[in-house]
């Protein structure tokens, strides 16, 4: 059951910051000074669709990594958070992924043992990026706490428990060393944005750009909405010797939560598309 305090409560999957009058770089720039002064890492950063107006910059923090890789169910895809700039030339719009989205949705039932731990995580986010807009209200639809445990888009739809299987390998080392390999040769036009290894508890994440100009991000992400592109990249997780993906019919629902079932089928073969170029890597 959800943690009392959260029953009925509705959260939106992003924060929308605010405004900075500075250009896109500048604004990066001061994202990253804002995380690190409250502890956090830079994992990464890259521009979506390989648009210059658009960035994303990815984050974390220890004791982030060390709740989320007690859930043995993909966990750790909740330990990179995510904050996406866009640019109209003179200024720039700031928003984040709301941690407590993504938490209830990744974590489930797990979130409750860690509860004050993960609403820390979530404030010290907040009051990081507060600072630097005016607005700092929930967009892009909301849910409660019950609903994003049990999400999924519609009926016969994938769970978050119904991940799609890339490949088996024999071992955890194996599949670090393939992966890794493909990505450093940008198969199928990905490229790696940023990994969050864990040797002891054989688990690595690795968030990928789809660079792809007709099946990638540049394709799908105009279709359904720009404005939420701190859903972005999209991960392949490694636990043992098994690389998964959720499945594209869930984690595109869930950050997109308001999606239309017309505009959806417009990307139709955006689920597939990200398959095939995950099991490439995996190959």
């Amino acid at each position: 059951m959800a943690n009392s305090s959260l029953i009925g409560q509705e959260i939106s999957p992003y924060i929308k910051v605010g405004e900075s009058a500075y250009s896109l770089e500048q604004t990066a720039s001061e994202v990253v000074k804002a995380l690190e002064k409250n502890g956090f890492d830079i994992l990464g950063q890259y521009h979506v669709e390989n648009n210059q107006t658009l960035k994303v910059i990815v984050y974390s923090r220890k004791d982030l990594q060390s709740i989320t890789l007690k859930v043995k169910d993909r966990g750790a895809l909740a330990a990179a958070l995510k904050v996406g700039l866009k640019s109209d030339g003179p200024s720039t719009s700031i928003s984040y992924l709301n941690p407590e989205y993504l938490f209830q949705a990744y974590l489930r039932d797990d979130y409750d043992k860690h509860s004050a731990g993960l609403k820390k995580l979530a404030e010290d986010v907040k009051a990081s990026l507060s600072p630097l807009g005016e607005m700092n209200t929930g967009f892009g639809g909301s849910m409660t706490a019950e609903d994003l445990r049990e999400y999924h888009y519609k009926i016969m739809m994938p769970y978050f428990t119904d991940p799609v299987e890339l490949r088996e390998f024999s071992s955890f080392e194996e599949g670090v060393k393939i992966i890794e390999k493909n990505l450093a040769a940008k198969i199928g036009t990905t490229e790696l944005v940023y990994s969050l290894k864990f040797k002891n508890e054989k688990v690595a994440v690795y968030g990928v750009a789809l660079l792809d100009s007709e099946e990638g991000e540049a394709h799908f992400l105009p279709i359904i909405g720009e404005d939420h592109l701190a859903a972005m990249p999209y991960e392949i997780i490694l636990e043992n010797n098994v690389a998964t993906m959720l499945h594209g019919r869930y984690r595109l629902a869930l950050h997109w939560p308001e999606l239309s079932m017309g505009t959806f089928m417009k990307i139709s073969s955006t689920p597939g598309n990200i398959k095939d170029a995950f099991k490439a890597l995996c190959q």
